[in-house]
């Protein structure tokens, strides 16, 4: 990759056959970088860091296996800058000054930069990110700290102003699944030694939830418990050490197992839900997609009888993205067990389905004249808003006035429930109702 040979950390000698698969197959350009396609743009601040090889220091947040440390090799490979790894597990306020000082020693020795990767720098205490400051400040260093927490929460505001923040994507499955694809064929990794099933590669790139590193390194297991030159869904499932939770071979029982953890919570059994998230979990779903598939039920199953089950199970996406697995697996088991004992509707559900139904049967009709637009130039002379009323000038705040089109001005779409706080919605609803269309009496 054209960097010194003082490189050391997890980056150091990459190259070697017996390395990793995960290590030799890192990409070595921007180019080669899965996903984050905004931060590989032409001229965008990291390619200019890249390609220009100004010494701008960079904090990379985003969740696990989206290229953080990859970023980091490739800006000090990019301009054959030496390479220094600081554990952020491990190092004290000394070991980060000695590799400050060491990186001064260096550039003004032989005017050749240093790259300081700090990885999970929301792990220094602040002392620890405090020591990291004369070496940004003074451009001793370039340094590339990467994190999957909030930096806004985790790290120092005077290292965060000092530093370029670039967000990293979550891969996608498709990301995954090339990355997959490209080591099976590339030399550096199995060099075509083997082939794979194609429900071998759906298990992988579902086990590895969006973390390239993961893929790669359940490829390497399966491709060791390969038989007849093929990795198999069986081998796979037999190296990752998930066969006792395994979904089928056909992904029935992925589908299965994610049918009944809806119903089980639509059926408010909080146990039943539980015991599917679990199977969920451990055979490696994507926690993302379990917390998507619960803010669909938030509003399709619960909507307005519980209005904050959204609120909860929107809460629990993000958490997820900011904090990953496992401990992910505590906010997924708070939103289903919350949604699982919310009250029930599925009033909402039906009337947008209701409502799209009279639409696609071509029930239209036209706006009434006095909703149309009436702020241009001679809307009025045809009748556009004339006649319209005010609520907030009509007693209770509502008016008396059609506001659906002549084609549907009876319909009723929203059918409110009795349940939990949708009771008492549906005493307001119908009583505004009746006074909007002047049923009140």
């Amino acid at each position: 990759m054209g960097a010194s040979a003082s490189r050391g950390g997890s980056l150091s000698h990459s190259d070697h056959a017996a390395a990793p698969l995960a290590v030799r197959m890192r990409p070595r350009t921007l180019e080669e970088l899965v996903g984050q396609s905004s931060l590989k743009a032409s001229g965008s601040p990291l390619h200019q860091v890249v390609e220009g090889g100004q010494s701008l220091s960079l904090l990379l947040w985003g969740p696990p296996g989206t290229g953080k440390t990859t970023i980091a090799s490739i800006v000090s490979g990019s301009t054959d800058r030496r390479f220094v790894e600081v554990s952020a597990v491990s190092a004290g306020v000394k070991e980060v000054r000695a590799a400050i000082d060491a990186a001064r020693a260096e550039l003004v020795a032989t005017g050749k930069e240093t790259v300081l990767f700090v990885d999970e720098v929301h792990r220094f205490s602040k002392a620890q990110q405090d020591a990291l400051l004369p070496g940004v400040e003074n451009r001793w260093v370039t340094l590339v700290a990467a994190t999957t927490e909030n930096p806004f929460f985790s790290v120092i505001s005077p290292l965060l102003s000092r530093s370029l923040l670039l967000r990293l994507e979550s891969l996608t499955d498709d990301d995954i699944r090339g990355v997959l694809l490209r080591a099976l064929e590339d030399e550096r990794g199995l060099g075509g030694a083997v082939t794979i099933s194609e429900e071998a590669l759906d298990h992988l790139v579902r086990l590895a939830g969006g973390d390239a590193r993961r893929s790669l390194t359940y490829l390497e297991a399966a491709a060791g418990a390969a038989t007849e030159g093929e990795i198999s869904l069986e081998a796979a499932e037999r190296a990752v050490d998930q066969a006792a939770v395994r979904y089928d071979r056909q992904g029935d029982q992925h589908y299965d197992v994610v049918s009944a953890f809806i119903k089980s919570v639509r059926g408010s059994d909080a146990d039943a839900a539980l015991h599917y998230l679990a199977r969920m979990i451990e055979a490696g779903e994507d926690p993302r997609f379990i917390a998507r598939r619960l803010m669909i039920l938030a509003s399709e199953d619960i909507g307005l009888a519980d209005s904050t089950a959204l609120q909860t199970a929107v809460a629990a996406a993000q958490t997820v993205q900011l904090i990953g697995m496992p401990e992910a697996q505590l906010t997924l088991a708070h939103a289903t067990i919350a949604l699982a004992v919310a009250p029930k509707s599925n009033a909402v559900t039906n009337a947008i389905f209701a409502a799209r139904a009279d639409v696609a049967a071509g029930k239209i009709g036209n706006v009434p004249p006095h909703l149309r637009d009436a702020h241009y130039e001679g809307a009025k002379k045809i009748g556009h808003g004339k006649a319209y009323k005010y609520a907030h000038d009509e007693p209770f705040g509502i008016a008396t006035q059609q506001y659906a089109p002549d084609t549907v001005a009876d319909a009723v779409y929203y059918q409110p429930t009795t349940h939990g706080a949708e009771a008492g919605v549906k005493e307001r609803w119908e009583r505004v109702r009746k006074i909007v269309r002047g049923q009140d009496g």
